[in-house]
């Protein structure tokens, strides 16, 4: 939804979604936009979002315990988040 598009334009699509991902995937952008106006010296309002990827992360992997001296596996999975901003000429 967001890629290709001004970084302005991306929040606002993403700040009027009710996804649970959106409001997760506003706090990366943010701070991608954050990062390039600090350490590249980019203006923020010439950025755009170049590229977005979620890959899948370590997985943590715990045990429940049941009845009868059993147990259960629970896998808490995680994912990396990446936004990829860039400076349009």
């Amino acid at each position: 939804m967001i890629r290709g598009r001004p970084v302005g334009e991306a929040l606002s699509i993403l700040r009027a979604q009710t996804r649970k991902a959106a409001t997760m995937l506003t706090k990366v952008l943010g701070s991608a936009i954050a990062n390039a106006s600090e350490n590249d010296k980019a203006d923020a309002d010439r950025l755009v979002v170049t590229s977005v990827a979620i890959d899948g992360g370590a997985t943590q992997k715990r045990f429940m315990p049941r009845s009868m001296g059993r147990a259960n596996r629970i896998i808490k999975r995680t994912s990396h988040v990446t936004v990829v901003v860039d400076v349009v000429e």
